[in-house]
């Protein structure tokens, strides 16, 4: 390489700058000497030809410039003297100059990014905390625990037993004994993590059993048993961020629960039935990232073999790492989410390891701000038939979101989770738990609504179980296409039967039956006020006698002509809904919900009639309604596109003969990242009927399970958790343009049309971009540093001045980043339409599949490029981050200034004298930009990036007391490797963080990736190089396109694969390093003496003098 040489000294002492010094001829040139000598030369080059070369920068900055017709010559007497020319070239070269050394210039791009970049983000800040926020309505669970520790699961058991350990849970006053004696379920707590998080859970398991399923014989005998409820401590650790810890807990948990299961074995341990087989499986139940250890258990090669068959998962990332700044975390997720996929791709269950097994997410919805709630999605992991996601929001009787934790001590979630685990038990079974089928319908019937399209209703599987007789004067029979309306229900003195006849089959619309009230609906015949029947005329023969059911209703009293009907109670397939009144505020209220039943006709084939059985003792305020309605009036589509929405928003209106329940479904609404405002005129009642019940919505999504309830309709915020960014494909066809559906319960006694509009909620919108996109600062403020010292490079090897930060910032605001940003935002756009149509193409193609089986065409890693966009309509999501990125940028820089002089003035006068510069350069010359320490001295100094602080802060004492060129030229350039490190600084500290945490508790992980010392040696030679002063060399040959090239592609791949893979950035800015120690080697002797005097700073002919 050759670096570029002044033609004159003088030329750089024209301007002020200090000359180099004059050696003696019989003083002997070191190497050092001679280095500087080149040095030098090199930093006093032509002022001219600086200018030239950043005014072809600006020029090529502002093409409008370069374009602009020359004004014309003024007039003679117009033109000014030739001193008042002189003075004004000589101050706007001084303004320019100033501004080029000045690191506390800043321009007006400059100025107008950061400012935009401050708005910017105070505006996503204020959306996210204060627009479309969830309410909180979860209750706290208060428990009576204690914990005990089994010691002697040790080193014979476990490699980890001395940084984990396995604890089981007693309730005090009902089960203090440390025997097991029930069915074992494992609490598996996630990221930081407590193993006492088990404790709400657990708690309601113990009370519940002894409660409730110990009196309960039909419970009993179907297989329900008491539960030993065991919790992990994995010692708060952070496999967020570690992929090797997340291994670690995977390894250790089989061999928990291989320890478990011997527990059953020791008669000394148990106090199980000896009557009943031991169990061969325990129940997972992990919370956050304890769900994702949960998955990696089956794939360890510790695993035993149906061990494991039913996992529940809280608030765990299945779907994505919430992290990519490790590299084994990366590896591990791809690892884990391939063998389920694979798994499931099987055509034969035989060849399918995880065929008996049953995955349930939960997720806690917006107010889950630790982890984005969409990562909780199954659907590109595991098919319908073994699992499902479900949000808090659409869990009967919770119908609240909850954050991060109180998803573990919600009372409104532990009480469904508790009673779901307890029907699915077998004790009979050696597996402990029912067929996997079977585990569906139950983990389906406690976590979703009912009124989804795959949901199984069990009155076919059901036998008759009523006795009903009527007789023409004891029923009131509702004509054919009318709908049913009861009001004040009590009022007779006597029960009264209501009969609706069932439409027949194959009639041209399809119709449905829906029935709702305020009053609750069971089983239990006796105690019920209210009976939804659907009956069927029972055959007059002898074999039919009254004691074949286990209740008789007789309304004929005695009375010829009677018919008896084989009724099944709709009890069974009973859907709660929350309470609307004028009164209500939240669907979560405490208030008594109202019981709601919708059937399809297909599922009434085999009866004739629907009977409603009033059985009120006295005259109560209830109500209940009842029709059959067709499905064509009851649901529409809107076929409103996108665009038009966004900038017009749509209306719908509810006519005044409306049904009961009034379904639309918007397929253009599907993203995660907009938020809407929905509006609903006032439903009035006239006619003098009294209003029974104010609108009721539903908010829903078919996949994933999710669904949002307002009550009291007037305004709703609605926002959803659909196709979200860097979301990986289903795992099977599914219809993902139905979008978001709004069902509609309103009074349809109100003979009263109701208008409903629906916009988009933009300043909402924006606080939706927090959670999908903050890892993108890990990744694009290191675009934007090295596109600015790309540009700094560029200059210093064209005109020997390594201009300021700002100044390269400046440049690179009026043509690089706009350009860079430009074609970023195309690349963006061919992303998403290249994901839109794989996704249609899979879905409707010749290999599209239904069932179990998946496409083998899938590339799960498609939405993994730059933003993860799905929608070409979010382009403007890119120079919007890149705007962001740049103010971002420039914001630290000014910080990094002020820290960097607030720090040279607290520590100016404490430094000794002999360390700061020298102006009298006749006396003695500088040898490099400013004076090394010792090598002891920099031994000690351990930290790299403190080191580099340091470096900028001697420097700038360099800059503040001799202003020369190559003291602000070392300057700029340590100050902006400084910024490059602070960029790389957060995909580094979560990783430092784990290696901190295992230290504190005295385990030792084994470095891996870019965490061993080898892999960080460019950092550490290059800021040790810095320390000694020497400035980087110009290159004049085409090796300095090689600097150029590095950081452009350091600048496209955190662009485009930054947010996904963020751990490969720090390799290439470690590349880099290394590229930039190359070129300081590059300016010396390539030996071991010469790299040693580059470090050491030495200028004695390697004589070195011994400091005092």
């Amino acid at each position: 390489m050759r670096r570029k040489l002044s033609s004159s000294a003088d030329e750089d002492n024209e301007g002020g700058l200090p000359a180099p010094p004059k050696l003696n001829n019989d003083e002997k040139k070191t190497f050092s000497t001679a280095k500087f000598d080149i040095t030098r030369n090199s930093d006093t080059l032509d002022r001219r030809k600086i200018e030239k070369a950043l005014s072809s920068a600006q020029l090529a900055s502002d093409p409008w410039t370069s374009s602009a017709k020359p004004l014309p010559s003024p007039r003679i007497s117009e033109q000014p003297t030739l001193q008042q020319a002189e003075d004004k070239m000589l101050g706007s070269r001084a303004q320019r100059w100033h501004r080029i050394w000045n690191p506390w210039a800043c321009s007006l791009p400059t100025f107008t990014a950061a400012l935009c970049a401050l708005i910017m983000i105070f505006f996503i800040l204020n959306s996210f905390m204060t627009r479309q926020l969830d309410s909180k309505g979860c209750d706290m669970y208060y428990t009576r625990s204690m914990f005990w520790n089994f010691a002697d699961f040790d080193t014979e058991h476990t490699r980890f037993a001395s940084k984990y350990s396995l604890h089981l849970y007693r309730e005090l006053g009902f089960d203090e004994d440390k025997k097991v004696k029930g069915v074992p379920v494992l609490f598996i707590p996630g990221n930081a993590g407590s193993y006492r998080q088990a404790r709400s859970l657990a708690s309601e398991t113990v009370q519940h059993y002894y409660n409730t399923v110990q009196q309960d014989k039909v419970a009993l005998k179907g297989g329900a048993t008491s539960i030993d409820f065991f919790s992990v401590d994995f010692n708060e650790d952070l496999t967020a961020f570690h992929g090797q810890t997340l291994l670690d807990q995977a390894e250790y948990l089989n061999d928990a629960v291989a320890y478990i299961l011997s527990l059953y074995h020791d008669s000394r341990r148990s106090q199980r039935d000896p009557g009943l087989p031991d169990p061969s499986s325990v129940i997972l139940i992990g919370h956050s990232m304890g769900g994702v250890a949960a998955r990696t258990m089956l794939t360890m090669p510790n695993y035993q073999s149906n061990s494991v068959n039913t996992i529940v998962t809280i608030s765990a990332p299945h779907a994505k790492s919430p992290v990519s700044v490790d590299a084994d975390l990366v590896r591990t997720y791809e690892r884990i989410n391939n063998y389920w996929r694979d798994a499931y791709s099987q055509k034969w269950a035989s060849d399918n390891p995880l065929w008996h097994v049953t995955l349930i997410s939960i997720a806690g919805g917006s107010l889950d701000t630790t982890v984005p709630s969409d990562y909780a999605s199954l659907s590109s992991i595991v098919p319908s038939t073994h699992g499902f996601t479900v949000f808090t929001s659409s869990i009967p009787g919770m119908w609240t979101g909850a954050d991060h934790i109180q998803t573990t001590w919600c009372v409104q979630l532990v009480k469904p989770i508790a009673r779901s685990i307890f029907e699915a038990l077998d004790v009979h079974r050696p597996s402990q738990t029912k067929p996997r089928a079977e585990r569906m319908r139950v983990f389906k019937r406690w976590y979703l609504t009912g009124m989804e399209a795959t949901a199984e209703k069990t009155l076919p599987f059901k036998e008759p179980t009523t006795l009903l007789t009527l007789e023409d004067q004891s029923v009131s029979i509702n004509p054919a296409g009318t709908r049913l309306v009861l009001r004040g229900i009590g009022r007779s003195e006597r029960p009264t039967a209501h009969v609706l006849p069932i439409p027949p089959q194959g009639i041209p619309t399809r119709k449905k039956f829906t029935f709702l009230s305020n009053l609750p609906l069971g089983d239990n015949a006796h105690t019920q006020q209210l009976d939804v029947l659907l009956c069927s005329v029972l055959p007059q023969q002898p074999g039919n006698s009254a004691a074949l059911f286990a209740l008789a209703i007789d309304l004929s009293e005695g009375r010829a002509g009677s018919t008896r009907f084989a009724c099944k109670n709709a009890a069974t397939d009973l859907i709660q809904l929350p309470a609307s009144y004028r009164t209500s505020v939240y669907p979560f209220d405490k208030q008594l919900p109202f019981s709601y039943l919708q059937y399809d006709l297909e599922d009434l084939g085999e009866h004739q009639l629907v009977a409603i059985v009033e059985k009120a003792p006295e005259s109560a305020d209830a109500w209940a309604i009842a029709e059959f309605s067709d499905n064509s009036e009851s649901n529409t589509i809107v076929s409103t596109g996108l665009k038009y929405l966004l900038a017009f928003g749509t209306r719908f209106k509810l006519p005044a003969d409306r049904p009961l329940v009034t379904t639309f479904q918007i397929p253009t609404v599907h993203s995660s990242l907009l938020a809407f405002e929905l509006r609903m005129g006032k439903q009035a009642c006239g006619g003098g009927n009294a209003e029974l019940f104010t609108p009721l919505l539903r908010q829903y999504l078919s996949e994933p399970h999710e669904s949002r309830y307002f009550v009291n309709v007037k305004e709703a915020n609605v926002s959803l958790h659909g196709i979200a960014p860097f979301m990986p494909p289903p795992l099977q066809s599914q219809a993902a343009s139905n979008g978001i559906s709004l069902q509609f319960w309103t009074d349809p006694t109100c003979d009263s049309s109701i208008d409903v509009s629906l916009k988009v909620d933009i300043s909402g919108s924006i606080g939706k971009l927090v959670m999908r996109y903050r890892t993108v600062f890990a990744a694009f403020p290191l675009l934007i540093v090295a596109l600015v010292l790309r540009k700094q490079f560029r200059l210093y090897d064209d005109s020997g001045a390594f201009v300021t930060f700002s100044e390269s910032m400046d440049l690179c605001l009026r043509m690089s980043l706009p350009l860079f940003f430009l074609a970023l935002t195309f690349l963006s756009i061919s992303f998403a339409i290249s994901s839109a149509a794989t996704t249609a193409a899979t879905s409707t193609g010749f290999f599209s599949q239904s069932g179990n089986g998946t496409e083998s065409a899938i590339d799960y890693a498609k939405n993994d490029l730059l933003l993860g966009s799905q929608d070409p309509i979010f382009w403007f999501l890119v120079p919007m981050f890149g705007l962001l990125s740049a103010g971002l940028c420039i914001i630290i820089n000014y910080t990094a200034l002020g820290v960097v002089f607030l720090l040279q003035m607290a520590f100016r006068p404490l430094t000794s004298r002999s360390l700061r510069p020298k102006n009298d350069h006749a006396k003695k010359p500088s040898m490099s930009a400013f004076t090394s320490t010792s090598p002891r001295r920099r031994i000690i100094t351990a930290s790299v990036l403190l080191l580099l602080l340091a470096t900028c802060i001697r420097a700038s004492y360099h800059v503040r007391d001799n202003g020369s060129r190559a003291n602000h030229n070392f300057y700029n350039y340590a100050h902006s490797i400084l910024l490059l490190m602070l960029c790389v600084l957060p995909i580094n500290i979560p990783v430092l963080v784990v290696w901190i945490h295992n230290l504190a508790v005295h385990w030792l992980t084994p470095f891996s990736s870019h965490h061993n010392v080898l892999s960080i040696m460019p950092f550490i030679l290059l800021v040790e190089t810095l320390t000694s002063g020497k400035m980087i060399p110009q290159v004049s040959t085409r090796t300095s396109h090689v600097t150029n090239v590095m950081f452009f592609v350091l600048a496209v791949y955190a662009a485009v694969y930054g947010i996904s893979y963020a751990y490969l950035l720090h390799h290439l800015v470690n590349l880099v390093a290394a590229w930039l120690m190359a070129l300081h080697l590059s300016g010396s002797d390539l030996s071991l003496s010469g790299f040693t005097q580059i470090l050491d700073g030495d200028d004695d002919g390697g004589h070195v003098k011994k400091r005092p």
